[in-house]
């Protein structure tokens, strides 16, 4: 692969080869890197270093493989700091249909915005390595990670987060790293290290690990069906080990390289002087907000505010000459400070509540008696309306075949999308598309409700979730809201779900560089999100876990932390179920009277094109007249979704319409019948064998011995009796078989006469139209 024209380095990692490769104008040979699970790394060439004038100083590429699975990360950050008061982070996963041996099957044959997956991944590589930038570190920096090719065996998903791992830790970006990335599956109740697409189809729980250094966690994204807290707990462990892996391997590699990290022109940090300065003029003011637990949410925010605006005053006549910046970030540092201190003191929170209460909670159901289902769900000042729609089963969600091949997603009928509109805080603001918050929360809740549904359900459920209210944890409202939703809508869940989020303080010990001391929060406020350094949500039933992800703020934490999360979670979680069961405690046993509706046809080969019509005018019709959705299930069976049972009555009515002249009687192969001319053609003569019956063309080469260009030769008339033989139907179309022709020969002939008959039934099974019946 050529090197960027652009780039101060470039590393491929590509397991082609069994011999070490060497640097160019080296000696030595780099470090192969070990197989973690069904992963292989080999080093690659350096290539040349060069400054660009761009203002970008650093141009690290890296190609990392599993299996035939290639996935290209880029890591590229300026010299000039941002003018942003945060991180200015960007990371892009990106999947090409090439990868897959696909072009786009848009208009404009090419890739196209983001989809969901690309998003959501994106956003895993962002949280694993977004903690170990340094405070302050406010320059550009973007990640953009390639898929190239994959084998629809390897996920690509874990390999860019490697990949990003490796590309900074090469780069002289400052970046304390590096991670490692696993995912553990659970096949048998063995963990299973990075296992196959096949062997996920076959996992009960889908959990990826990012680790530091020290078995450190630094990211957690998990699904599960239902699975044991200790077996969770075990899987984490398993995934952690074998992180440590990864990272030996990236530091023997970052150590033969040689690898030295720029010192940053400018670290955006409050001087110590500003900060002392600061907690001399607001300590105890803020010290009183944080204590008065009568504030709610915008009360406390606007007291904070003004204290702010008076504090920045005072520091702009202390400090003319500094920043501003510096003056609203040191005001920043002194009340996480005190916010945080009041935690690891006092063991109280803003408002009032102990470390392991939850905030109060109220819930409703069938709030709107229109909707298929409806609940409320209220958290302290965490408000979600959820609503659950029922359409028929081509309303799920199908990947077309690229998407399918790159991710191996084929379809889903059960979504849920989340909403979080500018009022949710108090605030206005743009009102546009989902954004990749809103999606992320969205996916989450998904994942904590798609285990507990029925695999077999008749219908495509949308769940949606709007925030009406917002003071943290607003996923795990929706999974806690939808789970109330689903239930009042009467769907067969399996068990009722809810979900909590789980904050931390911590003390660190500056002189070991290590947490000193720390306090686990549950059911926490915005607030508490902002000043703290986790935001671990955990979902899932009285029985185990369907959910989690961990957003961790510090360069990792240790194992012990995550395992005392998950059990304060896991009581809250249950906690929160008493409440909720209390409203409704299992789905209702039946679907509102306005549901929908499914219903099956029953139509014989036979009846097919009667019932379809011509070009498939009648199922157009009654589609169109009646709202309802049909759709093939095999060759006999068609299933018909009506949104309502009056809408399932005018189909039933229009089906008994158009099917009532086509009650076929029961015809013996071979048998001789007497046919009545309905119509002449050019190409022969249309005929029933009996009144009800729809018109079959019995061709020129079937009416006589003879060749004849029309009817007409031999004298036929409408309305004219004649005899022929029946040879059963086409097995291909359906259509029927007769012929007067072979009735010419001297063999003698019974003519049979008509009893039964069969039609198109619905909600039942019709007997064969082709079986035998009594002469």
């Amino acid at each position: 692969m050529a090197a960027c024209k652009h780039c101060c380095s470039c590393l491929r990692l590509r397991p082609l080869v069994d011999s070490p490769l060497r640097l160019p104008g080296r000696d030595r040979a780099l470090t192969q890197l070990q197989k973690i699970g069904n992963i292989f790394w080999k080093t690659g060439q350096i290539c040349r270093w060069l400054c660009c004038s761009t203002g970008i100083y650093q141009c690290c590429l890296f190609l990392t493989k599993s299996g035939d699975t290639a996935v290209m990360v880029t890591a590229v950050s300026k010299t000039k700091p941002s003018p942003s008061q945060f991180m200015p982070l960007v990371v892009d996963y990106r999947q090409k249909a090439a990868a897959a041996g696909r072009i786009p099957t848009n208009y404009l044959r090419r890739e196209i915005g983001s989809s969901d997956k690309e998003i959501l991944t994106s956003r895993v590589i962002d949280r694993s390595i977004r903690p170990l930038f340094p405070a302050g570190y406010f320059y550009d920096t973007q990640v953009l990670c390639n898929l190239l090719a994959v084998d629809g065996v390897n996920e690509p998903d874990v390999l860019a987060i490697n990949g990003a791992s490796v590309a900074l830790s090469l780069s002289d970006i400052p970046w304390n790293g590096p991670i490692g990335a696993v995912r553990i599956g659970m096949i048998d109740g063995e963990c299973v290290v990075n296992p196959t697409r096949k062997e996920m189809s076959s996992s009960i729980l889908n959990l990826v690990v990012a680790g530091a250094a020290k078995s450190q966690i630094v990211m957690l994204e998990a699904s599960a069906e239902n699975i044991l807290q200790q077996d969770f707990c075990h899987a984490i462990k398993v995934g952690v080990k074998y992180t440590q892996q990864i990272i030996q391997g990236i530091q023997q590699l970052v150590k033969e390289i040689g690898v030295t990290k720029r010192t940053p022109q400018k670290l955006f940090i409050p001087s110590p002087e500003i900060v002392e300065h600061t907690h001399k003029l607001a300590m105890e003011k803020l010290y009183a907000v944080f204590t008065d637990y009568k504030h709610d949410k915008i009360s406390r925010d606007e007291a904070i505010n003004k204290i702010r605006l008076d504090t920045e005053e005072q520091l702009k006549e202390k400090f003319p000459e500094v920043d501003s910046y510096e003056i609203i970030e040191s005001f920043n540092v002194v009340a996480k400070g005190v916010f945080r201190s009041i935690i690891l003191n006092e063991y109280k929170r803003c408002d009032g509540r102990d470390l392991t209460s939850l905030r109060n909670i109220n819930c409703e159901v069938d709030m709107f008696k229109i909707l298929h289902g409806s609940a409320l769900f209220q958290r302290g000042q965490t408000q979600v309306l959820c609503t659950v729609t029922f359409d028929s089963l081509e309303s799920s969600i199908k990947s077309d075949r690229i998407i399918t091949a790159i991710n191996g997603i084929k379809g889903k009928n059960f979504m849920l999308h989340y909403e979080f509109p500018p009022y949710a805080t108090n605030e206005t603001g743009k009102v546009t598309g989902v954004n990749r918050r809103e999606l992320g929360h969205g996916a989450l809740a998904e994942k904590a409700l798609y285990p507990v549904i029925p695999k077999d359900f008749p219908f495509t459920i949308r769940v949606t979730s709007e925030v009406l209210e917002s003071n943290g944890s607003s996923s795990m409202a929706s999974a806690c809201c939808g789970s109330l939703a689903l239930m009042d809508a009467g769907v067969p869940i399996s068990s009722a779900v809810s979900g909590v989020a789980i904050g931390l303080v911590t003390k660190n010990n500056p002189n070991k560089d290590e947490i000193e001391d720390y306090r686990l929060l549950t059911d926490i406020l915005g607030i508490e999100d902002y000043n703290g350094d986790m935001d671990f949500k955990i979902a899932g039933t009285n029985k185990g876990i369907t959910a989690l992800q961990a957003d961790i703020k510090l360069p990792g934490i240790p194992l012990k932390i995550v395992m005392e999360a998950i059990q304060q979670g896991s009581v809250a979680k249950k906690e929160i179920l008493q409440i909720m069961n209390k409203i409704i405690s299992k789905p209702r046993a039946s679907r509102k009277e306005n549901g929908p509706v499914v219903e099956t046809v029953q139509v014989p080969l036979s009846k097919r094109a009667k019932f379809v019509g011509p070009g498939g005018y009648h199922l157009k019709k009654l589609q169109a007249e009646t709202g309802v959705t049909i759709s093939q299930v095999d060759e006999e069976t068609f299933s018909v979704f009506a949104p309502t049972p009056s809408a399932m009555h005018e189909a039933r009515d229009f089906i008994t319409e158009i099917c009532k002249d086509d009650q076929e009687q029961q015809l013996e192969f071979g048998a001789v019948y007497t046919a009545t001319i309905t119509e002449i053609r050019d190409s022969g003569v249309m005929v029933k064998l009996y009144p009800n019956m729809t018109a079959v063309l019995l061709h020129n080469s079937q009416l006589d011995q003879r060749k004849i260009q029309h009817p007409t030769a031999l004298g036929l008339e409408v309305g004219q009796e004649i005899q022929v033989k029946y040879f059963g139907r086409d097995p291909a179309d359906g259509r029927m078989r007769l012929s007067r022709k072979v009735l010419q020969s001297p063999a003698t002939t019974v003519v049979k006469t008509l009893n039964d008959r069969s039609s198109i039934v619905m909600g039942e099974s019709v007997s064969e139209s082709s079986s035998n019946s009594s002469p």
